[in-house]
């Protein structure tokens, strides 16, 4: 089990993480119809992001679609940023990430690398993550022999700092810090308890298609940066 790691002692300072960084509860929701995302994203942020399918329907068929949705997470999060922790469960996903970048260039693979389209070509974080989901959506769709929309409007990213200008001089500076941390923690515990939660397995650690498996050393998965996830919210070397 994952108890001792998944409730770890929170860290008191502040000098290791990346400045500046923000939690700030928000929620920003989709174009409709098309999932062209309009989330207002920020560099050196962590963020909560999360959808669902269309009408709570299921969103995964078999192994080879979780797979899929994983490998178009690596093409198309990614590069703008670190994967924290994330779940994929049967109607709905969750995503615990640092932006790093909310835009870049348009390269010649269709995601980023060393050959850009044309100078003026670029692609935000929010249509990144609209592209994943409509791409994902064609294929399911060919697949199940349906059609329409597989994902709600609106996908959401929340995060939990309040004031981007807070000094350390303020009287509840390490109050506020407390607090985001403890909502980072939360996050983290949330996505990774989602399948437990809903009765798919015992143990988090039980479900392959969620980060729980790379923190806990079962798995050497790539797709999260665990060094930072622990730096950024004080986890436990203990697992």
């Amino acid at each position: 089990s994952l108890s001792r790691f998944l409730f770890p002692s929170l860290t008191s300072g502040a000098s290791s993480l990346p400045p500046p960084l923000h939690f700030v509860l928000k929620t920003t929701l989709a174009t409709p119809n098309l999932l062209q995302t309009n989330m207002q994203f920020q560099s050196n942020t962590v963020y909560h992001i999360y959808n669902q399918g269309n009408n709570r329907q299921q969103i995964f068929f078999s192994d080879e679609n979780y797979l899929f949705f994983l490998k178009k997470m690596r093409n198309f999060l990614l590069p703008y940023g670190d994967l924290l922790c994330y779940c994929l469960m049967p109607n709905h996903f969750h995503w615990l990430f640092y932006v790093r970048e909310v835009i870049l260039p348009v390269f010649t693979d269709g995601v980023t690398g060393s050959h850009p389209v044309s100078k003026n070509k670029h692609r935000t974080l929010n249509d990144s993550i609209g592209i994943l989901l409509r791409s994902y959506t064609r294929a399911v769709n060919i697949q199940e022999n349906r059609t329409g929309a597989l994902f709600r409007e609106e996908t959401k990213a929340k995060d939990g700092w309040e004031n981007f200008h807070l000094s350390v001089t303020h009287p509840d500076y390490g109050k506020l810090l407390n607090d985001w941390e403890l909502y980072g923690i939360h996050c983290f515990r949330y996505i990774h308890f989602n399948p437990v939660k809903a009765g798919l397995v015992d143990e988090p650690e039980d479900w392959l298609y969620s980060s729980c498996l790379d923190y806990s050393g079962a798995r050497k998965g790539t797709l999260c940066n665990q060094v930072l996830a622990k730096d950024l919210l004080g986890l436990s070397d203990a697992y």
